[in-house]
């Protein structure tokens, strides 16, 4: 095999209006090809294997991600797309790694990348698919632990309800609220049947379709209005909605907003008497708020897995395998709902005949799991950034 000297790369081109894309005048990434920079000491040459798809990214390149009071430094123009990934080591100079091992790093929708061998996280061979480094064992878990114990303050007398339940952190807080810490009710919203199912199968005792003619009817019937808990992933008419549904005292934790990510024309929030009449605590957070005490959070998931309290496994995420060329447009699955927990990308060379499709042109890899009983889990690097 010849050395390595190029490598594809979707570069970052332009802020989108709406909803991003590849093509016309001013399209938001661009397909490349970049020379590989020759490897320095403590340097490693990474292939990337999965990458992670995150809500989160679409803030990274939104207009208000140039402003200072962002959480986050934007994405320079003419730079890969940022992404967290799965990564083998093709070569390595640094002694800490050898070749053939895998890492957890900020690789961006880049076919091979060098790095500092500082900014790569040890990823070793676990029960369960190593793809959960990315999620319920990452920084997702991290952000659903904390934004539900410490953000919420969610309690054993409380109803709590989680919007975006059948994405990769909500559904982990669907867990954390029934299992870890034992909430009076915990309520989901999803979109669609299946996905209202699946969140009950994770222990909600109710799931709220926001799809159906019936959503506000349905919503006030589950929650009776007074739900003490509200964790947000979504924004937009769910939250407006929600507001009206909380009882006096209430506390929302806000993580997300991906019903207004690519709509420049959303809706702002509406039913703030509520919060006055109701005395409704708000509270948005980030989970770099939290990461000086990752620990925490992992040794909760350690021992909720070790007593089978919470799963992990392939009903936490949809796997896709894609090509390189077909890596924006699996992102964009997101904010169309189409995944149900993390939405990863496995990136093949080419796609076979024998794969189930689930939105075509992107088919749906489930790879088998096992129940696991102990989990070695690792920590993300210092420059993790999640919503």
């Amino acid at each position: 095999m010849s050395p390595l000297t190029t490598t594809k790369q979707w570069l970052y081109n332009s802020p989108p209006k709406g909803i991003p894309s590849t093509s016309g005048p001013s399209p938001t990434f661009t397909l490349t090809t970049q020379p590989i920079p020759t490897l320095e000491p403590n340097q490693l040459l990474l292939k990337t294997l999965y990458l992670s798809n995150d809500p989160a990214q679409r803030g990274w390149i939104s207009p208000i991600a140039l402003s200072k009071r962002f959480y986050a430094q934007p994405v320079p123009v003419n730079t890969p797309m940022r992404a967290h990934a799965i990564c083998e080591v093709l070569e390595t100079r640094d002694e800490r790694f050898q070749k053939g091992d895998h890492v957890v790093a900020a690789s961006g929708w880049s076919e091979y990348a060098v790095l500092q061998a500082r900014e790569c996280q040890p990823a070793p061979p676990i029960p369960v698919s190593e793809t959960h480094y990315l999620g319920a064992l990452g920084a997702t878990g991290m952000t659903a632990y904390f934004g539900i114990v410490e953000v919420a303050r969610a309690k054993p007398t409380d109803v709590v309800v989680v919007s975006g339940a059948a994405g990769a952190t909500g559904s982990m807080v669907i867990q954390i609220a029934r299992h870890l810490l034992s909430c009076r009710k915990v309520i989901g919203i999803a979109g669609g049947k299946s996905k209202c199912d699946f969140v009950k199968s994770l222990g909600a005792d109710d799931c709220v379709d926001y799809k159906s003619d019936t959503f506000k009817s349905d919503l006030y019937r589950s929650t009776d209005r007074q739900a003490d808990v509200f964790f947000d992933n979504v924004g937009g008419e769910v939250f407006n909605l929600m507001l009206g549904c909380m009882a006096k005292q209430s506390r929302v934790a806000v993580c997300g907003l991906i019903a207004g990510y690519n709509d420049e024309k959303a809706s702002g929030f509406q039913n703030w008497h509520e919060v006055i009449s109701q005395r409704i605590e708000i509270k948005g957070f980030v989970i770099f708020d939290f990461w000086h005490r990752r620990e925490i959070a992992m040794e909760a998931l350690r021992k909720g897995l070790a007593e089978r309290k919470l799963k992990i496994g392939d009903q936490n995420e949809t796997v896709v395998r894609a090509t390189f060329e077909q890596i924006p447009n699996t992102w964009l699955k997101l904010f169309e709902g189409a995944n149900t927990g993390k939405l990863i990308t496995k990136l093949v060379d080419y796609l076979g005949d024998a794969l189930i499709h689930f939105s075509s042109p992107f088919p749906l890899y489930r790879s088998d799991m096992i129940a696991p009983t102990e989990l070695l889990i690792t920590n993300y690097a210092e420059n993790e950034e999640t919503v």
